[in-house]
């Protein structure tokens, strides 16, 4: 037995190899399941009592040098790709992780679309305004109370200088370069010095949209508002129009959509009322048609402004405003089929 062993030792060190399948054969030869240690191990049981010590001993080493020559051999290989291993460059790559646009993103191109196809155009404007553009066109008088309404961050240095809390600053800019018919909606970013909870934030999203004409009547505002609902949220949905206050319309209303979530039965996430606040709107004020050169006995016009994070909430039954901002990509993700 022992001499079988230094037989087997003796070729194992002679062993050389120079491609990985002449050292995955050796490997087998000697360590597989019916290998030659494999073998020595059953003729074990054969060895007398007072050579079982010796003998298992040497056959303990000599497997520990095949499995380290084999390491070693294979550590040390440097075999190219053979001719029948090459890759076949036909095939397609490995797959790409696709990314998604985010939802906030997805949702203001739905608005876009849909208010495009009413004939709307877009309008951009800049998130640092003055307050002739954000107040004072739109009827906010000096020290007037629904200044208060809005919380704004004002540059320090310059307190007629601050960040836009609505885009209707973008409307008035409208309003001073062109003469009606005018028809557009202004997405963008807007801020306000808010708390950020689940249900409010300082950066959001809004969507203002802006048609003055002659003849315009608060008829068809709901009939525009009640289109845009049921392309957004579906032809089912329901919308009503609640008397409100703004300084820039007059009547001014706030509209709610029956809520998807219940049916309008009545649920938690609607208050159990089965109606979901979506969006402000009215009637031009006369004012803000004067204030930007446009004759208020001649035409007439209407506005509605809403927020997208908003929309993006009720669209899908997100409960918590803050996951828009966090960029945590196992919410991103669940986005992926909607883009």
């Amino acid at each position: 037995m022992l001499h079988k062993i230094d037989v087997i030792l003796e070729e194992a060190r002679q062993f050389d190899a120079h491609t990985k399948e002449e050292i995955e054969q050796f490997r087998i030869r000697y360590l597989g399941k019916k290998g030659l240690l494999a073998e020595l191990f059953r003729d074990f049981k054969e060895v007398p009592a007072a050579q079982k010590k010796e003998v298992g001993h040497k056959i303990n080493l000599l497997k520990q040098y095949i499995s380290e020559k084999v390491d070693s051999l294979m550590a040390s290989t440097t075999e190219g790709p053979s001719e029948d291993s090459a890759p076949d460059l036909t095939l397609p790559g490995p797959p790409m992780e696709i990314g998604s646009r985010h939802p906030i993103s997805i949702v203001r191109n739905q608005i876009i679309e849909i208010f495009s196809r009413l004939g709307y155009s877009i309008s951009e404007g800049p998130e640092i305004e003055d307050d002739w553009h954000v107040f004072s066109a739109l009827n906010f008088p000096p020290e007037h109370p629904a200044r208060d309404m809005q919380d704004t961050f004002f540059v320090e240095k310059d307190p007629d200088i601050m960040l836009r809390t609505h885009t209707s600053s973008v409307q008035v800019r409208v309003m001073e370069k062109e003469q009606p018919p005018i028809r557009t909606i202004s997405p963008g970013r807007v801020f306000r010095n808010e708390a950020i909870s689940a249900r409010a934030h300082c950066i959001f999203h809004q969507v203002e949209g802006l048609y003055i004409d002659e003849n315009v009547s608060f008829a068809d505002l709901k009939q525009t508002l009640l289109f845009f609902a049921r392309e957004m949220f579906g032809q089912n949905v329901e919308i009503r129009l609640r008397p409100s206050y703004f300084p820039f319309t007059e009547p001014s209303a706030e509209m709610d959509i029956s809520c998807q979530i219940c049916g309008g039965k009545g649920c938690n996430v609607c208050k159990y009322t089965g109606w979901l606040e979506i969006l402000g709107c009215g009637m031009v004020d006369p004012n803000v048609l004067e204030f930007n050169q446009i004759d208020s006995v001649k035409y007439t016009g209407f506005a509605f402004g809403m927020g997208i994070e908003r929309v993006a909430m009720l669209k899908y039954q997100v409960r918590d405003l803050r996951l828009y901002f966090e960029n945590d990509i196992r919410f991103l993700e669940q986005f992926r089929a909607a883009y």
